[in-house]
């Protein structure tokens, strides 16, 4: 099947809740497009996955942490990170004023 959208359709709306949309699913991998306005991780939370993430921000801005890193990552549009399987980070912030677009791709 053939299967087409757009990354930034509905972007522009605010929510309370961080959306997350699955664009493409195999066994080996996910691709997501995830929507943040001012979303954080909460307090003492850590991502730990399974999978490892490569992901990149397409709009707004967003502060990463790694737990095995001293200071955290502040991210642009185009910049990306790949976060190999069970390495500790977190969201620190998200731009509170306008979306951030993160494409995310999960892989085995």
């Amino acid at each position: 099947m053939i299967t087409s959208g757009n990354l930034f359709a509905g972007a522009q709306a605010r929510r309370a809740e961080e959306l997350i949309a699955t664009l493409l699913a195999t066994p080996d991998l996910k691709i997501e497009r995830i929507v943040s306005h001012g979303q954080a991780s909460p307090p003492g939370f850590w991502y730990d996955q399974a999978w490892a993430e490569w992901v990149v921000l397409l709009t707004g801005s967003a502060t990463l942490r790694f737990e095995a890193e001293p200071t955290p990552r502040a991210l642009a549009p185009g910049d990306y990170v790949h976060i190999p399987a069970h390495v500790r980070h977190r969201v620190e912030a998200t731009d509170p004023e306008h979306p951030t677009v993160w494409l995310a791709v999960h892989h085995r």
